[in-house]
């Protein structure tokens, strides 16, 4: 099976590193070299690389950044491929270049493949690339809620599957809660409202506007304001057009458009431009004669009711005070009373609805407490299952007496949900408190590890569980930052021969201090300062041979040319190669 690989990484301006190159290989790689060359910073370098945290302090004094580049091979079709050409990256020959700059200033850009990605895009490649672990994870594994992870990891579907049911259930239980409560602390402030609403509701009743009234009431206002003046416009502008009776001599626009029409029509068929002319004065007469009269209609129909008038005033008051407090117009309070009769509806059902989210969370907690059950059963199946995994490889980590349990358990709480015929707390993960328990050697009784591990013990326990994961849910490459810390003698020497095993499956980086461990390797990298202080390109070089056997010696004595260090070298490299 083809499988992603970390084939280098160039560390420019980092920590002690000023410019220099790490070239990595399938197989298992051991970094060594004195204490403060930079060994870390490979560390520190793969974790930016993979979306961690940046730290302007990470930039080496002088530099105006800090850079890591990364060389990953990734075969295609992996979720890390789909989702980097998702990005916009792209692949060089199934090669994925990853970058990461952090300014002096502690600002930060990543780069996948030759385009610009968030850092949290890295994050989430990094979760099927590698697995890193540091003194730091160790230190997580103390926490109760990283065990639970821990275990849940390890069970798989039969765990993830009720958990997915389990956190839907919960969120909507949240949800429903605080509408409740919110309905519930609130009811005298929706009370008043209510009352507010159908006050104005009632009011807006008793007036009963129409949609644009209040238009047609000025209208007419404004008409029978002016009734006098109006009317004799119209008797004016009439006895113009269509003669006033009284003065039966006098002269009106009618009376004169039909004497040229009458004039015209003598000789309009001598000439037809004449004749349309004749035509068109025709019409003029008749459109005269219905202004005319249209206009004593008017002057007959137009009402100077003075009591009508007050009866138009009295009722625009009314509006206006409506429009004072709901709206512009009448079309605003008609659209808030809309609104405003939906709003009463909801608040005026708030008892039943009260009801409703009742019977929703009593019904929604007695779901939660079931899949919650069907949870705990999943995971104490699976602790039983993985604590024997762990043991299991515990015995070959030099601790062949040492038993790993877990504790699951449950809190009391009268506001919990009911499981087993008992209320316990709950929360988004279920209702069980995950712990890691162990039994270092027979008679020894089972303690969380927080109190019952010694620094050695917490570094094998925290790899046996990481090999267990390589058999269950692996991952391309595993780097460890002195998973050996507080162990040492035939320990060591078990933790690199499990190394080396582990490598046969994935790609094994690991920065150690521990001949035992480094003899295992199937490449070992020496970091060493130059005079200054710093790290230079060549200050990392792969060790091969009579300079692998020196190394070695440094690491068992302190003594590169000491012949006894040197044949206990060599003596560690053999054993590790015959144990291949």
């Amino acid at each position: 099976m083809v499988v992603s690989v970390l084939e280098e990484m160039r560390i420019r301006s980092l920590g002690v590193i000023d410019d220099a190159v790490v070239e990595l290989s399938p197989g298992f790689t051991a970094v060594t070299g004195e204490t403060g060359a930079g060994k870390t910073m490979v560390v520190t370098s793969l974790g930016l690389l993979l979306g961690g945290r940046a730290d302007a302090a990470l930039v080496r004094i002088g530099a105006r950044n800090a850079v890591v580049e990364g060389r990953i091979a990734v075969p295609q079709g992996s979720p890390a491929v789909v989702r980097a050409e998702e990005a916009g990256a792209e692949l060089d020959e199934g090669t994925l270049l990853v970058s990461r700059t952090v300014s002096a200033e502690g600002r930060s850009r990543a780069h996948l493949g030759g385009r610009s990605v968030p850092v949290g895009l890295l994050a989430e490649l990094a979760d099927d690339l590698v697995a890193v672990h540091g003194q730091s994870d160790q230190q997580g594994l103390l926490k109760l809620s990283r065990q639970r992870q821990a275990l849940d990891r390890y069970a798989g579907y039969a765990v993830a599957v009720p958990l997915g049911k389990y956190a839907e259930a919960y969120k909507r239980l949240r949800a429903v809660a605080a509408e409740l409560e919110e309905i519930t602390t609130r009811a005298r402030e929706r009370a008043q409202e209510a009352d507010l609403l159908r006050f104005g509701l009632e009011e807006i009743a008793a007036v009963e506007p129409r949609a644009g009234e209040d238009t047609e009431l000025a209208e007419e206002a404004e008409r029978l304001g002016h009734a006098e003046a109006l009317a004799s416009a119209a008797a004016v502008a009439h006895a113009a057009l269509a003669g006033n009776p009284e003065d039966p001599e006098g002269v009106d626009a009618g009376t004169l458009v039909a004497g040229a029409q009458r004039a015209l029509e003598a000789v309009r068929a001598h000439d037809p431009a004449l004749a349309a002319l004749t035509d068109r004065i025709g019409e003029i007469g008749i459109l005269l004669r219905d202004v005319a009269g249209e206009l004593a209609g008017y002057a007959d129909d137009l009402d100077a009711d003075p009591l009508r008038l007050a009866a138009v005033e009295e009722r625009r008051a009314a509006l206006t005070a409506l429009t004072r407090k709901y709206g512009e117009d009448v079309a605003g309070v008609l659209a808030w009373a809309e609104r405003s009769a939906a709003r009463l509806t909801e608040l005026e059902g708030d008892d039943e609805r009260i009801g409703e989210l009742t019977a929703e969370r009593d019904a929604l907690r007695a779901e939660l407490g079931a899949l919650a059950q069907e949870l705990s059963q999943a995971r104490a199946e699976a602790a039983e299952r993985f604590a024997a995994a762990v043991t299991e490889e515990l015995a070959s980590l030099a601790m062949p007496h040492a038993r790993v349990s877990f504790e699951i358990r449950q809190t009391e709480d009268p506001d919990g949900v009911e499981v087993n015929g008992r209320t316990v707390a709950y929360g988004p993960s279920g209702v069980d408190e995950v712990e890691l328990l162990l039994a270092p050697h027979p008679g020894a009784p089972p303690r969380p590890i927080a109190k019952g591990a010694s620094g050695g013990e917490l570094s094998r326990v925290m790899l046996a569980v990481e090999v267990v994961f390589a058999g269950t849910d692996p991952v391309p490459t595993y780097l460890f930052d002195e998973v050996d810390a507080g162990v040492g003698g035939k320990a060591a020497v078990e933790i690199g021969r499990r190394l080396a095993r582990l490598a046969k499956k994935a790609q094994v980086v690991v920065v150690t201090h521990l001949p035992q461990v480094a003899a295992f390797a199937d490449r070992q990298l020496l970091v060493e300062k130059t005079n200054d202080g710093s790290v230079t390109r060549s200050g990392v070089k792969v060790l091969e041979g009579e300079d692998r056997v020196r190394e070695l010696s440094r690491m068992l004595a302190g003594q590169e040319d000491s012949e006894t260090a040197r044949a206990h070298a060599e003596e560690l490299l053999a054993a590790a190669r015959a144990d291949a």
